[in-house]
């Protein structure tokens, strides 16, 4: 399909493990993964993805402030944030503050997913 780059920011490996195989299944490359936004930042720079896929809530950097930093060094990234609570309304509106294009809340549907993460990749 696009052969688009993606990172995946995300403190549950399992949850890395689904998205990637989702996500290369659809034709997708994901080419970095990182348990924290301190290490999301780091390879957004080294590997200069076409998205990130940042989870909100992580250990030592979270996904807001994970935002900020790869917006920061790049304003054009494209960040899609995942949330997994209900009730997080907070974090994800301070997410899209900080540079996020859009939020999927866990778990999410298969289709539901693939349409968002091709929707920003288009714009």
């Amino acid at each position: 399909m696009s052969g688009k780059r993606i990172l995946l920011v995300d403190d549950a490996a399992f949850m890395r493990a689904v998205l990637r195989k989702m996500l290369t299944e659809s034709g997708y490359s994901v080419v970095g993964e990182a348990e924290n936004g301190k290490i999301g930042i780091e390879q957004y720079k080294e590997l200069k993805p076409d998205l990130a896929i940042i989870d909100v809530t992580m250990d030592v950097m979270n996904g807001i402030e994970c935002t900020r930093g790869i917006v920061e060094f790049d304003p054009n990234a494209k960040v899609l944030i995942c949330s997994a609570m209900m009730g997080q309304e907070t974090f994800v509106t301070e997410a899209m503050e900080a540079g996020a294009l859009d939020c999927i809340l866990k778990p999410f549907q298969k289709e539901q997913a693939l349409r968002l993460v091709q929707k920003i990749l288009e714009e």
